[in-house]
């Protein structure tokens, strides 16, 4: 089976990378590097802005904001068939009928009176 490396982008948007391997131990060891590559990013961002930033709040403030763009991205390993296999979907489920639906009390109106 062949892994794809497939990136989360804030923790939730997944990205195609389209970095396919052959041992799941290759894809993880991909997503290390990847992962390393965003902390040392963020390394170099925040020792740049520690010399450039002259307020304490306005660095903190900023550096958080960094650390999440940066380091919310996460990768993760995917099996991936290469062309080979049908892609596996999920069976959807069938709108609810109206007797398995919770029961809604209607407002009730005033009768109108003749």
């Amino acid at each position: 089976m062949k892994w794809m490396l497939v990136v989360l982008v804030g923790g939730v948007s997944p990205v195609n990378t389209d970095l396919v391997f052959d041992k799941f131990s290759e894809c993880l060891a991909a997503e290390e590097q990847m992962r390393q590559h965003y902390a040392d990013a963020f390394d170099a961002w925040d020792r740049m802005a520690a010399t450039r930033i002259d307020r304490r709040r306005d660095y903190k403030k900023a550096r958080e904001i960094e650390a999440k763009r940066l380091l919310s991205n996460v990768g993760t390993c995917v099996p991936h068939g290469g062309g080979e296999q049908q892609p596996v979907t999920s069976q959807q489920q069938p709108p609810a009928t109206p007797s398995q639906q919770p029961a809604t009390p209607s407002p009730s109106q005033p009768v109108p009176r003749t």
